[in-house]
């Protein structure tokens, strides 16, 4: 059209080149400000200046190339059902996969090569990688997906990670050199790469070795005992399994803590499973060893806590503000409030029908049965003509949301998050369940103050989260919803949202949580990805925040009486929690709000 911009036809452009690289007609290309992601079939990609200058143009093409080529080569379920459960071998999975996949564009179209190579570049300047001093500080998996392009493609490192890069190159080739080979030959067959890719990580002492089972060669006995001492099974395997059990890790002692931590439900005379059952029939036994008594096997260390906060939302906010806040959220989610409000109202149909009251009919005593009037014309004297009323058990419920106020929400995610808490927060309290809505963040970008103490300290090798805590209480429990509305306008605030480290936000959403008197608790976490703070990972070992995690997770699901439940907005959270479920777009998450928070009430 005559009045397009030359910007508009660039988009036009670009959405038909993803179109046919994807093989799909609904993929729509929509610029962005934020970080580069593919959400559904929405290529979300850095918008170029009007002027187009040719190195932004490169950049929008190489995120949507990338994309592109991941919705028309990549098996999001084949992956997810052979991806290690290891957090560094699992980014490493994740890294080689996008290797491959980036590499089959490269070769077939000779245009999109320079393309990738721009959307490589601009992740890397902003990886850790880039900024490692020694082997110990390398991502693992940014060095391993780096080294596999160059060999697949005969791209070179990008120049801002190629000193990271050579920190490792030999450690890797020395172990993996002869895999990246047989990776090359199996391109166009993603099981058959995810297969060989899984050779390699156990190869870089990763993963750990499996001992296959032997099959049965004789008949079971006619008793059908199918039972096989361990100590017979261990004999059976042969000598050549055992170094399987003490393979070295690299991989930050995830592997110990995660033996550690099965030794001791093992030695727990079941008490895992019962705590399990009990959260699934809401009668949870709660441990006679206080819950501030951390376990020993976290291996998570707090250079220093002297700058954390946790904070009201109106005290980072006036009170005018915080009224413009909140007005913005209104008008720019005027649509969709109304879809989560008839969500809502279904949320609070359901929730009353369990607290509905029931009668007790033919009594002796208490108010006069209408439908038996007849009864009473009839035979006066008739004394069951009575009925008593009778409440239904309805456990006290508590319900924190606690919403992921890192960088990576902004925009439309967090718009959505905050509508659709606000909604919950006014159902649950017509429904008589309190609700508290937290935020987690950090106060500064790349280790604000904690960081400048630990230079001042000379820079202590490992010295653990480095980072300076915001923990924001937006909603208190006991506060009435009309009280709390204007706070959750703050998340809308420019400047607010910045790192996440969500292990230390879900142990004091929880610890907040056991100091609650109700019966019933549920802790509901909204994030949309791994945990991430530059400043920490760049000075420890990898994958050093998604580890705590993890174990902080499996701490709350098998020993706390707090059921824990996550919603992932386009990330898959469903490896980290047991209670999970994973959307694409955001629109949907008021929608699976309600829907999780139903079944959690309506469990027996």
């Amino acid at each position: 059209m005559a009045d397009e911009s030359p910007l508009d036809r660039f988009r036009s452009a670009l959405t038909g080149a993803s179109r046919a690289i994807a093989a799909d007609a609904e993929v729509d290309v929509v610029w962005t400000g934020d970080s580069p992601a593919l959400t559904g079939q929405s290529l979300r990609v850095p918008m170029p200046a009007r002027s187009l200058p040719p190195e932004q143009a490169a950049l929008a093409r190489g995120f949507a190339d990338s994309f592109a080529l991941r919705l028309r080569h990549h098996n999001e379920a084949l992956h997810a059902r052979h991806a290690p459960a290891e957090p560094v071998a699992r980014a490493c999975f994740d890294a080689v996969e996008t290797a491959r996949y980036e590499a089959l564009g490269a070769r077939d179209f000779a245009g999109m090569r320079g393309n990738l190579d721009a959307a490589t570049e601009l992740r890397t300047a902003s990886d850790p990688i880039a900024r490692a001093a020694s082997a110990e500080e390398v991502p693992l998996a940014s060095a391993l997906g780096l080294l596999l392009r160059e060999r697949l493609t005969g791209q070179a490192v990008p120049a801002s990670a190629r000193a990271g890069v050579d920190l490792v190159r030999g450690w890797i080739d020395s172990r993996a050199g002869g895999d990246f080979d047989a990776l090359a030959h199996s391109l166009e067959d993603q099981q058959a790469f995810q297969s060989r890719a899984l050779d390699m990580l156990q190869h870089l002492e990763l993963t750990r070795t499996e001992v296959d089972q032997p099959e049965p060669t004789e008949p079971e006995d006619q008793d059908g005992e199918e039972e096989t001492p361990d100590e017979e099974r261990g004999n059976e395997s042969g000598e050549d399994d055992q170094p399987a059990e003490s393979a070295p890790k690299p991989a930050a002692g995830e592997d110990e803590g995660e033996e550690q931590n099965q030794s001791e439900t093992d030695n727990s005379d079941d008490d895992a499973d019962d705590g399990d059952e009990g959260e699934e029939g809401m009668l949870p036994v709660r441990p006679n060893r206080p819950w501030t008594d951390l376990p020993s096997d976290f291996d998570y260390k707090v250079f220093t806590d002297r700058f954390d906060e946790v904070i009201s939302a109106t005290e980072l906010c006036d009170d005018e503000e915080l009224g413009r806040l909140r007005a913005y959220l209104d008008a720019q989610l005027k649509g969709l409030q109304g879809v989560v409000t008839r969500l809502a109202n279904r949320l609070q149909r359901r929730l009353m029908a369990q607290q509905n009251r029931s009668w007790d009919f033919d009594q002796e005593e208490g108010l006069l049965d209408a439908a038996r009037l007849a009864r009473v014309v009839i035979t006066p004297g008739h004394s069951l003509s009575y009925k008593i009323e009778r409440d239904t058990e309805f456990k006290d419920t508590v319900v924190t949301l606690l919403i992921d106020n890192s960088g990576s929400m902004r925009g439309r995610p967090i718009s959505i998050a905050a509508i659709s808490a606000d909604v919950l927060a006014r159902t649950l309290e017509r429904c008589g369940v309190k609700t508290e809505i937290l935020g987690f963040t950090t106060r500064a970008w790349k280790g604000g103050q904690s960081r400048d103490t630990w230079l001042s300290a000379g820079k202590p090798p490992q010295p653990g989260r480095l980072n300076d805590l915001r923990h924001i209480v937006y909603k208190q429990a006991d506060e009435p919803w009309r009280r709390a509305r204007k706070s959750l306008g703050l998340m809308m605030r420019e400047g607010l949202l910045k790192e996440n480290i969500d292990g230390e936000a879900l142990l004091w959403a929880h610890s907040r949580l056991l100091a609650r008197p109700e019966d019933r608790r549920i802790l509901m976490v909204i994030s949309d990805g791994a945990p991430v703070d530059d400043s920490t990972l760049s000075v420890n070992s990898s994958g050093y925040l998604e580890q705590h995690l993890r174990k902080v997770i499996d701490w709350i699901e098998k020993q706390s009486p707090v059921q824990l439940v996550a919603i992932g907005i386009g990330h898959d959270v469903t490896r980290y929690y047991r209670r999970a479920v994973t959307i694409m777009d955001a629109e949907q998450l008021g929608g699976t709000i309600i829907e999780q928070l139903a079944g959690l009430f309506e469990e027996e």
